[in-house]
């Protein structure tokens, strides 16, 4: 249907509300689907008529559209089933749960499952996520707000949430005017015509026998008068012309592929069959504006409600058990402002040459890397406004480059920067130059950067790149002068794909991905858009951006909005949102200047704004609106084409400046989040050349020494450790603990000890096999509902009463190797205390099942990350079991270690699961054939000597491929999958062993527990000491009771919290002061990086 007809549609609709055919309108809104009444919607909801709605909501979408409708049928369908068991009425609920909910067991058969459970409970409110069920009217409140949320993030209802703003009875003006242009044509007209039909053309010539005028010729296209001919080929309303490609699959499958060939130089295993098809909706926006539908010019206007803002991001929405929380909290608008932006200039570094490109950090908000017009790249920590590592642009083994290559090096060995670009992950990043090469570097603080690879990729200038993960496999994308996309292989260089199609220099590259399905998007400088799938088929896709311009394209932050800003050769620039279901822009932002000099640049931040830099300042727009929403100049001195960049939090801005610098510009978080850092301690003998404007003053900064000289050496003597001695220097808190308070469970000690996945609970098991579960309410005072010391928690149980107990052999339990491991959701416990393992339904503690009885027992559990049916189990001989919960079944069992493990740790990125063992060795192995890949082991320092079952222990770093291994006497750093040894730590004696150690949630810090009871904090890179905790600082004094942590956990969310469990069975939080920010300050880094010479270790006695 033509977008005329659809807007035919929308006056009919306006004309019978009006009339007050009420029925009428709904059931039209249903049948065409244009127009989704959420009015209408939640009234039907709030009354119960479940069935009506479900028909109204079939209008527009089913069940198996995507993920988004199916949990909006889930929770109507669930509300009518809980209604129906608060009723009493159990023949209803089975009746709802056999016709209605049986669907969803084939998407998630657990849920189905605990959904059925329900009836067997005399109240369902006995289930905890359904403890705060209130009565069945502020149900219905609580899910009709969820459901308006699902609805508006759901892409099956773009376009069609909004009744468009139209003015009264605007069909009956149209007619009218219609009627009058037709008056208008009378050879005869009257002054006052006697209409008294719209079945024909209005005539004031001779009557006909039924006393209806004889009609003029002309056609009145909007009426639809039969018998006459239409009014040509540019009417109103032209025939349809077939409908239009629904979405990005759409232009991929239904148009013929451009005869251009894909040459191969060795796919990668992508499947690639039928892709095309598979593309299903793509995701779109979430943040729709909340307009009201029309101007109110009369008593009879048209009323649509307001559709409400989406305040929560559900770009991953689980299928968990009930998953709603019910509060009596009312949806609220979302809300942002223009204080949302950062645009106060808070510092400028000085580059030295023209900025080309910037990136920062996915994961430290606060490092920026930089390409210059000259071939420098370098890293900055803008915290410390300190120059971290650089490197120049020099070809590392030119006599195997091309001819072409090298004639070019020989003539002028000077390279322009194109890119810069951070990998997902931020362990490496990637360097396009204007000379055919593509570099790689490894990245793990300081100045340790490392080369990776080096690509020649195109002939003459590279462009863009981009990093991708087409089927886990991590690879880079690049394109250029030579026309061509291709793809490469991130850990070998090998070239998988060739992209040819495009007649111009390919200007820039944007892949993404829709559920499994990746793609590339390229852009041309003569302004084609072209789209491809990982397969040899050719381009899907061929379009013009808007002007012909050379184009960047860019989605928001959540992968759902798609963005282009460019600028064509006349100087014109557009900033763009596209259609994806029609392949055409769906607005055009006003407000660029005309005649830019150079390519406009842009950016997107918070799923909400767009920034661009233009006549030199900074241009911010709301995506949702047009028009210009504000500008920075960042106190004078940008580019007239500035290169911008926010950092991933939108709390930053870097943009360059016309005298080869960048300035920062920071909102209230940003600035808070400089000021953490300000209290830190540095040298300025590491600091670059920089002028620092904060507070409009400035000052400027001695210039970049070597590290270790002399007087950095001094400096660092003057360094010392920060000291925590009494309980006033922190903030710690004991958890409360009724159980044993009165004599239930005698104390015992903590073995095991973790925070939930949530960052709300802490969970603890005892070395006599029971669990304990803390929660952290969320209410007015503890708005996040995370885990702190400045809200006491519960010791929570099921209103049942019961506890998690794991099985018990006959032998001591103090033989026993307790270990527990927690589901990615949160709903799933797998525990063993040396009898058969366990697995438990957090939300009932109720025993799912039993299996694996001893011998052997376990002694370590690991769920694995992509799959919660699949379990690795340690075992007490040595081996490792990797089990399916679901089907009941060892798939394979592991050999290798020679003593009972004792930790284990699978990596996602790499697919690898670390294992360690009491014989104090480390293995590596593959995930995809549960191949052997690597074994190493530890290195035990001279003179020093494990006990001969000691635990060993590993953790991944949040990078996935770095790793911690500790034991009692030392802990080490380690790069998978080789073990490589980077840096090694070793206590003095005289603390006692190490009894436990873990990262920080954001890989900067590990903490260290020690049996004479202090706690450690040292440098997540380099190992070095930053702050010590004495247990007088948290401990009650007691000479007679030898009191220390077992276990150490830290917050999921939370970089500066943590947990400890004691020998008393206790569990305690620490923080930090909030005036202090952070345990201690930076140490000056004299060891940053892996050792030089492979299987050494650098040592660092304190």
């Amino acid at each position: 249907m033509t977008s005329l007809s659809r807007e035919l549609v929308f006056l009919i609709l306006q004309f019978l509300e009006e009339e007050k055919y009420s029925d009428a309108v709904h059931r039209l809104e249903q049948e065409s689907g244009f127009y989704f009444n959420m009015q209408h919607f939640g009234e039907m909801l709030t009354n119960g008529q479940y069935d009506e709605a479900e028909k109204y909501l079939s209008g527009f979408t089913k069940v198996d559209d995507n993920r988004y409708s199916m949990k909006i049928f889930f929770e109507i369908r669930k509300q009518k089933y809980l209604e129906a068991l608060d009723r009493k009425d159990r023949a209803k609920a089975v009746d709802i749960l056999v016709k209605d909910l049986k669907v969803f067991s084939a998407f998630n058969e657990d849920l189905y499952k605990e959904i059925t459970q329900l009836l067997t409970l005399e109240n369902f409110r006995h289930n905890d996520q359904l403890s705060r069920y209130g009565d069945i009217k502020s149900a219905r409140l609580v899910m009709l707000s969820e459901l308006k949320k699902l609805i508006e993030a759901n892409p099956v209802f773009l376009d069609k949430l909004h009744f468009p703003n139209l003015k009264n009875s605007r069909l009956r003006a149209l007619i009218n005017q219609s009627l009058n242009w037709q008056h208008q044509l009378c050879r005869n007209p009257k002054p006052n015509p006697d209409i008294k039909t719209l079945y024909v053309d209005h005539s004031c010539g001779q009557l006909q026998p039924n006393g209806v005028r004889v009609p003029s010729p002309v056609t009145n296209a909007l009426m639809g008068a039969a018998g006459f001919p239409p009014l040509g080929a540019h009417g109103p309303f032209q025939p349809a012309q077939g409908p239009l490609p629904t979405n990005l699959s759409g232009w991929l499958a239904n148009s013929a592929p451009v005869a251009h060939p894909s040459a191969s130089a060795g796919p990668i295993n992508f499947n690639p069959s039928n892709n095309a098809a598979l593309l299903k909706r793509p995701r779109t926006p979430t943040n729709n504006p909340a307009i009201d539908s029309q101007t109110a010019d009369s008593e009879h206007v048209l009323k649509r409600s307001r559709p409400f803002g989406i305040s929560n991001d559900v770009n991953n929405l689980t299928a968990n058990i009930l998953p709603i929380g019910y509060t009596n909290q009312s949806p609220g608008q979302s809300s942002f402002s223009t204080d949302d932006l950062p645009k106060s200039v808070v510092m400028t570094l000085s580059q030295g040459s023209e900025v080309k490109s910037m990136d920062f950090h996915p994961v430290q908000q606060m490092l920026l890397l930089v390409g210059t017009i000259t071939g420098e790249v370098m890293v900055w920590e803008l915290g410390t406004c300190e120059k971290l590592a650089q490197r120049n642009f020099k070809v590392w083994e030119l006599e195997s480059c091309s001819m072409s290559l090298q004639a070019s090096i020989a003539s002028d060995n000077n390279a322009s920067v194109n890119r810069v670009i951070w990998s997902p992950d931020g362990a490496i990043f990637g360097v396009a130059y204007s000379k055919h090469i593509v570099h790689l570097y490894t990245y793990h603080g300081g100045n340790d950067l490392q080369d990776k690879l080096e690509i020649e990729a195109h002939v003459g200038s590279v462009n863009d790149l981009a990093f991708s993960s087409p089927n886990k496999q991590h690879c880079i994308i690049t394109c250029g002068e030579d026309r061509l996309i291709k793809v490469w292989d991130a850990n070998t260089g090998a070239n998988q794909y060739t992209f040819e199609g495009h007649e111009a220099p390919v200007y820039s590259v944007c892949p993404h991905h829709r559920e499994n399905i990746q793609f590339i998007f390229s852009t041309a400088t003569d302004g084609k858009i072209k789209a491809w799938l990982y397969d040899n088929v050719g381009s899907r896709v061929d379009y013009d951006a808007p002007g012909h311009s050379s184009t960047a394209m860019a989605y928001s932050a959540d992968g759902t909005r798609l963005f282009t800003c460019g600028t064509n050769k006349e100087g014109d620039s557009y900033i763009v949102e596209w259609n994806e279901s029609e392949g055409a822009s769906k607005r055009t932002y006003s407000g660029l200047g005309k005649r830019s000099e150079g390519v406009v640049q842009f950016d997107t931040t918070k799923n909400r704004f767009l920034a661009a830099g233009d006549d030199h300042m900074v241009k911010f727009w709301d995506m949702d609106n047009v028009n210009l929403l504000t500008t920075a100049d960042a106190e004078g001195g940008l580019q007239a084409s500035p290169c911008i960049r926010f950092n991933k939090e939108g709390i930053l801005l870097a943009v360059s400046t016309n005298d080869n610098g960048i300035k920062i510009l920071a909102n209230t978080d940003g600035l808070r989040l400089l000021r953490s850092v300000e209290r830190r301690s540095f040298d300025a003998s590491r600091i670059s050349s920089a002028a620092i404007v904060k507070n409009g003053e400035s000052r400027n900064l001695p210039d970049m020494k070597p590290r270790l000289t002399d007087e950095s050496v001094g400096k660092c003597r003057t360094w010392k450790v920060a000291k925590i001695n009494e309980p006033s220097q922190c903030s710690s808190m004991r958890l409360p603990d009724i159980l044993s308070a009165t004599d239930i469970i005698s104390a015992t000690k903590v073995s095991r000890l973790t925070y939930t996945n949530s960052g709300c609970a802490i969970l603890a098991l005892a070395t006599n096999a029971v669990h304990k579960l803390w929660k952290w309410p969320k209410d007015e005072q503890n708005v996040s509902g995370k885990a702190t010391t400045s809200y006491e928690p519960q010791l929570w149980q099921p209103p049942s009463g019961i506890l998690m107990t794991n099985d018990v052999s006959d032998r001591n339990s103090e033989d026993a190797v307790p270990c527990f491991t927690l589901s990615k959701n949160d709903s799933y416990l797998t525990s063993a205390s040396g009898g058969k393992i366990s697995l438990f339904n957090m939300m009932t503690f109720k025993t799912m099942t039993t299996f694996m009885p001893p011998p052997p027992a376990a002694s370590f559990l690991a769920f694995h990350p992509q799959d919660n049916n699949i379990i690795a189990i340690g075992m007490e001989d040595s081996s490792i079991k990797i089990y399916n919960v679901r089907v009941d079944e060892v798939k394979i069992t592991l050999k290798g270690h020679h003593k009972r493990i004792t930790g284990l740790a699978f990596s996602n990125v790499l697919n690898v699961l670390v294992s360690s063992g009491a014989d104090s060795q480390l293995c590596i192995w593959s995930t995809d054939g549960w191949e052997k890949q690597t074994i190493r082991q530890l290195q035990i320092p001279a003179g020093r000597a494990a006990a001969p079952l000691a635990d060993t222990r590993v953790q991944f770093h949040q990078d996935q491929t770095h790793l911690i291994a500790f034991h009692e006497i030392q802990i080490a750093i380690y790069e998978a999958p080789k073990l490589e040894c980077l840096t090694q730590w070793v206590p003095r004696e005289a603390r006692g062993p190490i009894t436990h150690a873990t990262y920080s949630c954001d890989g900067q810090s590990i903490y260290v527990s020690f049996e004479d009871g202090s706690v450690g904090v040292l440098t997540g890179t380099t190992l070095r000491l930053r702050c010590r905790i004495s247990p007088t600082s948290y401990l009650p004094a007691n000479p007679s009771l030898k009191l220390y942590p077992l276990v150490i956990a830290a917050h999921p969310s939370e970089p500066t919290q943590f947990a400890l469990g004691l020998t008393d069975g206790a569990v305690l939080v620490l923080e930090p002061l909030e005036s202090e920010g952070g345990w201690g300050t930076l140490p000056p880094e004299n060891h940053v990086g892996p050792s030089t010479i492979p299987g050494t270790c650098l040592k660092c006695d304190v």
